[in-house]
């Protein structure tokens, strides 16, 4: 991209040409160093990965599970409430 492309790229989305240069040096050193996940980091990240899925899944089983119970506990009450005035409403 050359100077002039950077700068209509920058005015039609709101930056300077300086926050460009700002973040595309650490951009390019952070390729050029080495710093993608080592085999042993990527492991860890998927056994994290797993482990919030599971997580996850536990929780959405447990909100299922607290929403049957309150809307069991509600059913219970307009029954006592029912049985209470003997049908009559």
């Amino acid at each position: 991209m050359n100077e002039q492309e950077l700068s209509e790229y920058c005015r039609e989305n709101g930056l300077y040409v300086e926050q460009i240069e700002r973040w595309r040096e650490p951009a390019i050193a952070g390729t050029e160093s080495g710093s993608l996940l080592t085999k042993g980091q990527r492991q860890e990240w998927q056994r994290d990965k797993k482990r919030l899925c599971n997580i996850e899944k536990e929780l959405r089983r447990k909100e299922k599970a607290l929403a049957e119970a309150a809307a069991l506990l509600v059913l219970e009450k307009k029954a006592q409430v029912i049985w209470r005035n003997g049908g009559e409403e």
